[in-house]
């Protein structure tokens, strides 16, 4: 990884989402068919910088959660 990269970018839009439907960590590693942890989660609301394929795997299992498909752009802001 590039040393000057910032990897904590603070909370991301997808917290909110998350809190807003009353979802929580468990339910979106329940519904998710590729393998998504607690873990990668608990990154992806904290702000640390994820993969692609994982932002691809919370869109996923966010846009099955919530019966909609969901923008990544949506979720985090970077």
């Amino acid at each position: 990884m590039k040393p000057d990269l910032e990897r904590d970018l603070g909370e991301q839009p997808i917290a909110k989402i998350l809190a807003e439907a009353g979802l929580d960590a468990h339910a979106l590693v329940e519904v998710s068919k590729l393998g998504l942890t607690h873990k990668m989660v608990g990154r992806a609301k904290k702000g640390r910088r994820l993969t692609s394929n994982v932002k691809g795997k919370l869109r996923a299992a966010l846009s099955e959660a919530l019966g909609r498909e969901c923008a990544m752009d949506e979720l985090f802001n970077y």
